[in-house]
């Protein structure tokens, strides 16, 4: 038995996993194609378009979900941050692995207040809100300053510009073997170049294809 699978975390992802996929976004329709590229592409106007998405979902998938959960246990990860909070179904998984590890420190970044008010609901119906720092506001803010000693697993799901800048905000305290994960990483060229390179200080890997698997070398 674990968090994960038993209730009240169990059927709270179920219901949201089935709201997520039932979600539309009328901005998303409106923005042409080459403006979303654009927009993704950009380091500069990426709240403009997260701003946009507010009421998408934009979450990990299920597998996805269900992978973080298994690398935080099994590596016995004790401190996480997180890039990119949104509605906090990734957020659940990964404060659940902590409850079973035997506790920790969850800190996950959301721009978005609407998003960061929706978070804190899901994890206080899951139980699991005394895991979690939502810090709200710019990532590029909020988790350039009080960080833990040493960080056991770090998710890149936020505005996919920005992997590269966050990943240098936290990698001084990444321990030897730490995991770095980057949801729809083929989003930031610069990214997987960076960790993919043989002198990067990581070993790195697609792991699916949704995610950039890669571990801090010592």
């Amino acid at each position: 038995m674990t968090t994960l699978t038993t209730a009240p975390l169990a059927p709270l992802l179920e219901r949201l996993f089935r709201e997520a996929a039932a979600t539309t976004s009328p901005a998303l329709a409106e923005i042409s194609r080459d403006e979303r590229e654009r927009l993704m592409h950009s380091k500069t106007d990426y709240l403009d378009l997260y701003g946009r998405l507010k009421d998408l979902w934009l979450p990990v998938s299920r597998k996805t979900a269900t992978l973080l959960y298994i690398l935080a246990r099994s590596t016995r990860a004790r401190t996480i941050v997180e890039f990119g909070t949104s509605f906090g179904i990734s957020t659940l998984h990964l404060a659940a692995a902590l409850r079973d590890n035997g506790g920790g420190r969850l800190i996950t970044s959301e721009f978005e207040p609407s998003k960061v008010a929706r978070a804190w609901e899901h994890l206080s119906a899951g139980g699991l809100a005394d895991m979690v720092e939502i810090r709200e506001g710019d990532a590029l803010r909020t988790l350039a300053v009080d960080l833990p000693e040493t960080i056991d697993l770090l998710l890149l799901d936020g505005a996919k510009a920005l992997y590269p800048e966050i990943l240098h905000l936290v990698e001084t305290r990444l321990r030897p073997g730490a995991l770095v994960v980057a949801d729809n990483a083929d989003f930031c060229p610069e990214y997987l170049a960076r960790v993919r390179s043989a002198d990067s200080g990581y070993m790195s890997l697609p792991f699916n294809a949704e995610v950039e698997l890669s571990m801090r070398l010592g």
